[in-house]
Formats: C-alpha cells, sequence, structure tokens
C-alpha cells in the first residue's frame, strides 16, 4: 500500500473563501487610521502576508502610526472579520469533497493567522470534523510564512518528517515556506492567468484535482 501522507492545508484561500472579506474589512479598517488601502491592493500584493508586515509596508510608504495605535487598529480589524466569519464564509467550492475523498490521511491547519481565527474560520465553513485540534498558528508559534519553520514545527506536532507531508496552499508565501521546509508541495492555484507556480509544486486550479495529486505522491513515496 501507498504510504499515508500528512496534509498540512492552509487556511484563507485554501480551505475557505475568507480572502475577499478580510480585504473588504482591511480595506474599511486601515483608512480610518490614515493608511491609504484597498480590498484590490490586498488581494493583487499582499495575499497571504502576516498583517503586521502589511502594515509596515505601508507605514513605509504612508508613514507610521502614532505610537499605541496599532493594536487598536488590529483588534479592531480582528472583531469586524470574525463578525463577518461567522455570517459570510464557506469552504472553497470543492474543498468538503476533497477533504472527504481524503479521510485516510492526517491533516492540520497551517496559517499565518491567530489560532482564534482559525478556530472561526473551520467552525463558521464546517470544516472544522476534518481536522479536530490540529490546528497550528504562527501567533502561537512565532514564526510566520514564508519562513518554513511554521510548516516545520507542525509537521513535527502532528509526529512527522517533512519529506512525509505535503503543504497544501495558495499564496506565494505559502508555497515558498513549503519548498523550503522540503516537503512536497501543492500550489491550489485559483487565479492561473494572474499568477505562477513557482518551480518544484504542482499546480491544480480546482480542490476537485487534489485526491489524485495526492494518491499520485503518495504512489511516488512508496
Amino acid at each position: 500500500m501507498p504510504p499515508v501522507l500528512c496534509l498540512l492545508f492552509d487556511s484563507d484561500g485554501t480551505l475557505v473563501d475568507s480572502e475577499i472579506l478580510l480585504a473588504e474589512v482591511m480595506g474599511e479598517i486601515l483608512p480610518s487610521f490614515g493608511l491609504p488601502f484597498s480590498a484590490r491592493q490586498y488581494m493583487e500584493e499582499f495575499r497571504g502576508v502576516r498583517f503586521q508586515t502589511i502594515i509596515e509596508a505601508l507605514e513605509s510608504r504612508h508613514g507610521a502610526l502614532v505610537d499605541g495605535r496599532f493594536p487598536v487598529m488590529e483588534n479592531a480589524m480582528r472583531g469586524r472579520m470574525e463578525t463577518r466569519m461567522r455570517a459570510e464564509l464557506l469552504p472553497i467550492d470543492g474543498m468538503p469533497d476533497a477533504l472527504a475523498a481524503l479521510a485516510g490521511h492526517p491533516k492540520a491547519v497551517v496559517s499565518n493567522g491567530p489560532a482564534q481565527k482559525i478556530l472561526c474560520a473551520m467552525q463558521s465553513s464546517g470544516l472544522a470534523h476534518h481536522f479536530g485540534n490540529n490546528l497550528y498558528s504562527a501567533y502561537a508559534l512565532g514564526v510566520w510564512k514564508p519562513d518554513p519553520g511554521l510548516y516545520l514545527k507542525a509537521a513535527e506536532g502532528m509526529g512527522y518528517p517533512a519529506q512525509r507531508c505535503v503543504a497544501i496552499d495558495d499564496a506565494a508565501v505559502g508555497v515558498a515556506a513549503g519548498l523550503a521546509a522540503g516537503m512536497q508541495v501543492i500550489h491550489l492555484n485559483r487565479f492561473p492567468e494572474e499568477e505562477m507556480t513557482p518551480e518544484g509544486a504542482i499546480a491544480i486550479t480546482h480542490p476537485g484535482e487534489l485526491p489524485g495529486a495526492i494518491a499520485a505522491l503518495a504512489r511516488g513515496a512508496a
């Protein structure tokens, strides 16, 4: 039998269709704190990037926030985002069926977001039962994609070597992290007309392709 692979999923844009919600919330909140920003800008430039890194980039362009305003802004953004996720969040089209087809593989969520956001996303989208408590947050572990350390710490927590793990991610920072971690990487490229899949990663454009891609990787690892 082909070996069981450990599947490490990004959350935003991979499992759940949260990125447009996040883009809209940031487009509402950040300008009110003096940082010009739009939803389109998030989607085109900052998908999957750590919130603090986005703010630092904007401050370098538009001037620094007043001291003490960052946590106020972040709390406002997180609160509004959770409200919208609980009311509107859906899984990525085709992902529930793909996860069901992959029931024989251990799975975890590995995200640059806070633990509460990951948990809210899984609960709101109806995907929580696929992952249980296997939720790995960059905020909890102190390392953010594209640093490979986040995926490596998740692999360690799941009890699998990197070579037996598959990182599944839609964003450039996540694909880079998985490749640097020495894992097999599947790039869920939902914008193939606009984005290239880096060398070394496997490109798919829809979750329906995921079970076949995992089966092929398992055969190759046998």
